[in-house]
């Protein structure tokens, strides 16, 4: 299946944490970069938790949208089962996640999303349960 390219709407928390979504994958996947600043770290020195599964939440969450409008306006996703596994830390540098649907039908929609540094290593994953958004 071909996917045109979406424009991913900007949000709150987008402008907070100065993450980037690229809907324009044409296999419907969705990449969300951030570069490490000392304001993404926790006590510890490392990327925060909650920033992974955010991070993890957007590509998703943008995978399933993208799902959805095939070639049409952007469809808003709510996420309502997010699991996530941490499997290592990063200091500094850039992330991404990346984010694809595996499943579901036209209201839920099962997505699972990868977290890697910038020279590949896994930092963290997540399955997740998301449904169309009423508008």
């Amino acid at each position: 299946m071909h996917y045109p390219p979406h424009e991913a709407p900007t949000s709150g928390v987008q402008q907070l944490i100065g993450f980037h979504p690229d809907l324009s994958n044409p296999d419907g996947s969705t990449r969300v970069t951030l570069d490490l600043g000392p304001q993404h770290l926790n006590v510890s020195g490392v990327l925060h938790g909650g920033l992974h599964t955010l991070l993890l939440d957007v590509a998703t969450g943008f995978a399933c949208a993208r799902h959805c409008a095939m070639s049409g306006p952007f469809v808003p996703m709510l996420t309502l089962s997010l699991t996530t596994d941490y499997i290592l830390a990063v200091r500094d540098g850039q992330v991404v996640a990346t984010g694809r649907v595996t499943g579901g039908g036209y209201k839920i929609l099962y997505a699972e999303a990868q977290l890697h540094d910038a020279e590949g290593k896994l930092l963290s994953r997540a399955t997740g349960v998301f449904k169309r958004a009423k508008t």
